[in-house]
């Protein structure tokens, strides 16, 4: 391992040697092979990209031009025009509700944007909004999907396992939801999504604490079995109502497992491509790092002790040390605790760190996947020792969609 991540190293630095930190890179022989990995768990099931994830047109484009892939699931509605429009895809699904009136007056106005997207409901609510937009008899017919919440509700739901999403929990309740869409001219529901981010998006093996991997994956294999059965129904209410295009669900940490669920017909998946350091926690398959930026050493305050300028690039979520980037070569370094990653400076403790030499290179690896594209404009795509392009990220074409 120790070698291995030697090597690693030595590629990055020899294909940067030119630039100056802070940049990022993609790994491409990674990239490549985590697209491969991610589709093959599929098992011949479509994966939908989530563009969430990537943040980089030419990256989402990259991924979508392998087997396995197809189509994209945006984060919102003018994120899904502009990718529209720009050629990416015309398979969009918006992953969540949107209120942005601008936009949903473009995609009304347009029979070819209306053809491409489909917007997220999970209520009559939306279909309102959008009505007093434009109304239904003044616009193109806009295409639908229902986010069924894939939360687990055990004892009786008192316990609420999973994200907070969508209200519209049982198969009866997405079946009369269906039905008020079939009553509703301008609208025509064609998918259903739901995505367990109990299962996807929750390690199941945090290192050293083994008593919480225990309850995590006795959580993930009862709200598994529940979801099996209650998506399985919901499919079926709803589509008493709707010609279903598509059943979603699932992301990187549950492509296998979703896949195998019968009711469903596509997965998603887009972190798995970067390998961010969240999915070290994953025991059913872990990505290979692909995704990397780099600080600057440029102070030495103790022998013990380097420091980069910046670094501080924070993930959502809690805030818990698992949203912090983390230091990753050269290896053997670790931050300091009442500093953690700095907005200017990040100090570094750890055997490697008596070896950095000002303007050394340290490369980090973030918590989150295509959060990493909210810091830079462009990112640089190495193949073995050299850089063989430069892309733009959403940020370096101007695009900031939250």
């Amino acid at each position: 391992m120790a070698i291995e991540s030697d090597k690693l190293r030595e590629r990055l630095d020899r294909a940067t040697a030119h630039l100056d930190p802070p940049y990022a890179v993609v790994d491409l022989t990674a990239f490549d092979a985590n697209s491969a990995a991610l589709a093959d768990r599929a098992a011949g099931k479509p994966v939908r990209l989530a563009s969430k994830s990537v943040r980089s047109r030419e990256l989402i484009s990259r991924a979508l031009a392998r087997p396995g892939w197809r189509g994209v699931m945006a984060f919102t509605l003018p994120e899904a025009i502009w990718l529209v429009r720009a050629g990416v895809s015309d398979d969009v699904l918006v992953a969540y509700p949107s209120a942005d009136r601008s936009a949903l007056a473009e995609l009304a106005a347009d029979p070819a944007l209306a053809a491409a997207i489909t917007l997220m409901i999970d209520g009559t609510g939306q279909l309102d909004l959008i009505d007093a937009v434009q109304a239904p008899g003044q616009r193109a017919e806009l295409r639908l999907c229902l986010d069924l919440d894939a939360s687990w509700r055990p004892l009786r739901g008192r316990v609420h396992v999973g994200v907070r999403r969508s209200p519209v929990h049982s198969a009866r309740a997405a079946g009369a939801l269906a039905a008020a869409v079939a009553g509703r001219a301008g609208f025509r529901l064609v998918g259903l999504m739901s995505y367990e981010a109990q299962i996807a998006g929750l390690g199941d093996a945090p290192p050293g604490q083994a008593l919480l991997a225990g309850a995590i994956r006795l959580a993930q294999r009862g709200s598994y079995r529940e979801l099996l059965a209650r998506r399985s129904a919901a499919v079926d209410a709803v589509r008493e109502h709707a010609d279903l295009e598509f059943v979603n669900g699932g992301g990187t940490g549950s492509v296998a497992a979703t896949s195998a669920d019968p009711a469903v017909t596509e997965v998603t998946a887009g972190s798995g491509l970067y390998g961010p350091t969240l999915f070290d926690a994953y025991r059913a398959w872990r990505p290979t790092p692909a995704a990397f930026f780099a600080c600057a050493v440029v102070r030495r305050p103790t022998p013990e002790l380097a420091t980069v300028l910046g670094g501080g690039w924070i993930a959502s979520g809690p805030a818990a040390d698992s949203r912090l980037p983390r230091p990753w070569l050269p290896t053997g370094l670790k931050l300091v605790g009442t500093e953690g990653a700095g907005e200017v400076q990040t100090p570094l403790a750890g055997a490697a760190a008596a070896t950095l030499r000002i303007g050394d290179r340290v490369w980090f690896r973030h918590a989150k996947a295509g959060e990493l594209c909210e810091r830079v404009n462009e990112v640089h795509l190495v193949d073995g020792d050299a850089i063989v392009a430069t892309v733009p990220t959403y940020r370096g074409e101007g695009q900031a969609f939250l």
